[in-house]
């Protein structure tokens, strides 16, 4: 059985920020995939096939009949009924065949890896990037307040935020950091951006300042990396 979602999502900021350095970072929901497409642990084999061949996604959620996340099927789990098959000119041994219902067929309760790693739309790219990374995984179902699948987010969809326009980085590294960083003047300080690289010249009052305007400058999102090539308006020394 195929699902999609039509639950109408609850608008939320599309920007969330961090409580530690203060910088807006883009949610899961201003990058993730939603209505999403679901199947039911009944799901047959062929159909779930047929379901990531029309979407053209590479994994689908199971979900139990109330819309709550059971596990994902993803290709890979798929292939290994392919890699199973008898090839005698192959000289890798087949994978262990998948579990099989009655009567030999093989659906989504069988084939899916579960309990399925899930994530809010609240949360922060940086936050699912890294949720991603811990476990493995390049996909995470999206839930609403019910604990409903109502969307997917995947690593594709969180590298989006590296196709930010070079002028809204700048922008937002002017007014957002060095506008908020006590003590230093954004007029006092060059910043060049090119296909996400960050140039930071001038100066700051305070040596122990750099240190503090380059780690701001990394964690704005779609940021690739900080050249420093700052100085110190009183004269001493920066060490970088």
């Amino acid at each position: 059985m195929l699902q999609i979602s039509g639950r109408t999502a609850v608008v939320r900021p599309t920007s969330l920020v961090d409580e530690v350095t203060g910088v807006l970072h883009a949610t899961v929901e201003s990058v993730m995939t939603s209505p999403v497409v679901r199947v039911a642990p009944e799901t047959g084999f062929r159909e779930i096939v047929a379901v990531l061949t029309e979407y053209d996604i590479t994994g689908v959620p199971v979900v139990d009949p109330d819309g709550r996340p059971l596990g994902i099927v993803s290709e890979a789990d798929l292939l290994l009924t392919l890699a199973a098959q008898e090839d005698p000119g192959s000289l890798l041994p087949p994978p262990e065949l998948t579990r099989t219902g009655p009567g030999g067929a093989v659906t989504a309760a069988d084939l899916m890896t579960g309990p399925a790693v899930c994530i809010t739309p609240g949360t922060s790219v940086v936050a699912a990037a890294r949720l991603m990374s811990r476990h493995g995984v390049k996909r995470l179902p999206v839930l609403d307040e019910d604990g409903r699948v109502f969307g997917m987010v995947s690593r594709g969809d969180l590298l989006r935020v590296f196709l930010r326009e070079d002028r809204v980085i700048r922008r937002e590294i002017v007014e957002e950091v060095l506008g908020r960083i006590e003590g230093v003047s954004p007029a006092e300080v060059g910043v060049e951006v090119d296909q996400g690289r960050v140039v930071l010249s001038g100066s700051v009052p305070a040596p122990h300042l750099v240190p503090i305007v380059l780690s701001l400058c990394r964690s704005v999102d779609g940021v690739v990396s900080v050249t420093d090539r700052l100085g110190s308006s009183d004269g001493a020394a920066v060490v970088g």
